[in-house]
């Protein structure tokens, strides 16, 4: 399985998840049948909100699934429907990320539960429950930060 992971920098397996997708510096491609590493620079890390396409620049991988902290609703609905997986980063170290999913214990993005914090209108109701683990804790699901985007104290670090 050929998994990307949004990225601070280019160290690879010694890098840290970055807070959100399409605004990451960089991805790292890891293949779980492998274990090859492939570091990309984001080419559209700096984009105008709502225009940030970065499957355009990794069309040519195949990617089957993608490990983040934070993606917005409509790009996990996007994403999935073309079968690309979606899990939630539980660390913010890329090593540890990439042993829970070869572990297959990392948990898939619920679409109702992603990232609000880019326009979404999306709420959660006060019947559901937040899962407070890892990254996510505290911030929802989507565990990108973004202030209104539903969950409890969530602040703003970055765009994207």
């Amino acid at each position: 399985m050929l998994a990307c992971i949004p990225t601070n920098g280019s160290a690879g397996l010694e890098d840290t998840v970055s807070d959100h997708f399409g605004s990451a510096p960089c991805f790292t491609l890891f293949d779980s049948e492998t274990s090859e590493v492939t570091v990309l620079e984001n080419r559209n890390a700096h984009h105008s909100h709502g225009t940030c396409h970065p499957m355009i620049q990794l069309a040519r991988y195949k990617i089957d699934c993608i490990v983040c902290s934070g993606m917005g609703r409509r790009a996990v609905e996007a994403l999935t429907s073309e079968g690309i997986k979606i899990y939630q980063a539980e660390s913010d170290k890329v090593s540890e990320t990439v042993n829970k999913l070869n572990e297959g214990s990392l948990t898939e993005i619920d679409p109702a539960k992603a990232c609000r914090g880019h326009g979404q209108s999306a709420e959660l109701t006060s019947s559901e429950s937040v899962p407070a683990r890892g990254r996510g804790a505290g911030y929802g699901q989507g565990g990108c930060r973004h202030q209104g985007q539903g969950s409890e104290g969530g602040r703003r670090r970055g765009q994207g």
